[in-house]
């Protein structure tokens, strides 16, 4: 299937529901409280005052979600990298870490008000604890599946520990690490938004809230677009980065898809004749 026309089949859906949206709320009964017309939302970007307030709270959690990404990221390597080599460390750590993971994120941020209060240093907790997670495990799998003839290899030419790390483990495990950061990013976005609405006093979820207790509905759906739109550029960029990190990777996936193509036609010529 071409790019055009897989976007064009991707852009149907957002189409058709824009085009409910403007006509129930043109020619409905429906509140504007509960669902402002199209115009009332770009109104609210295009407006000086709502407009800055909500690209200024926005900043804001974009903030936190780099500080939280980037200290999710270092962890979840480094200890995924330990218990991926280590066996001993995998024994000790990974039961506890697996124990911890089962507890859904919400459920943390009441203890993590009560330990940081509600101020910078518990939201980024919230980012740090949710992302955490998905680095640490695809982490854990690169490394630990490493081949052993690789490492064979790394003994045979007498390379410290340090150097098997950097020239043979993370090499091979660099796809599944990137994956894990692509979903960790992600998970931050989201992380980020539901503390803010939970507790904060600055955030584009608190902006959210804030708007809500006002009957300010246009506001919320604005800000809920913003928020799908960050995430969907988050994810192309990462994609995209990611793609240039690990060509290879890339380069395997189509040598996969090409093989199983080769495959099915050597099957279906096979069956194709069986009926001559």
């Amino acid at each position: 299937m071409k790019n055009w026309t897989k976007m064009t089949l991707g852009l149907s859906l957002p189409a058709v529901i824009f085009a409910a949206w403007w006509f129930g709320t043109n020619y409905g009964n429906i509140p504007r409280q509960i669902l402002p017309t199209p115009q009332a939302v770009w109104d609210v970007y295009t407006s000086g005052e709502d407009g800055g307030k909500l690209f200024s709270q926005l900043f804001v959690s974009l903030g936190r979600v780099v500080k939280g990404f980037l200290l999710a990221s270092a962890l979840g390597v480094a200890m995924g990298s330990v218990t991926g080599i280590s066996k001993v460390a995998n024994a000790i750590i990974m039961p506890t870490l697996t124990a911890v993971r089962q507890i859904p994120m919400i459920a943390w941020i009441p203890l993590l008000i009560l330990w940081c209060g509600i101020g910078e240093e518990s939201k980024i907790a919230v980012i740090v604890l949710a992302a955490f997670f998905s680095v640490f495990m695809n982490t854990h799998a690169g490394i630990s599946e490493t081949p052993e003839n690789y490492l064979e290899v790394s003994r045979l030419y007498k390379l410290s520990k340090p150097q098997a790390f950097v020239s043979v483990y993370l090499p091979y495990a660099l796809p599944q690490i990137l994956t894990g950061l692509q979903l960790a990013l992600g998970i931050s976005w989201m992380a980020v938004v539901a503390s803010e609405l939970i507790s904060a006093t600055s955030g584009i979820g608190y902006h959210m809230s804030d708007a809500r207790s006002f009957m300010r509905s246009d506001i919320v759906i604005a800000c809920m677009l913003v928020i799908g739109g960050v995430g969907i550029i988050m994810n192309l960029g990462v994609s995209t980065l990611f793609s240039a990190l690990a060509p290879w990777n890339k380069r395997e996936k189509r040598t996969r898809a090409a093989t199983a193509k080769n495959k099915a036609k050597i099957l279906t010529g096979r069956r194709g004749n069986s009926y001559v």
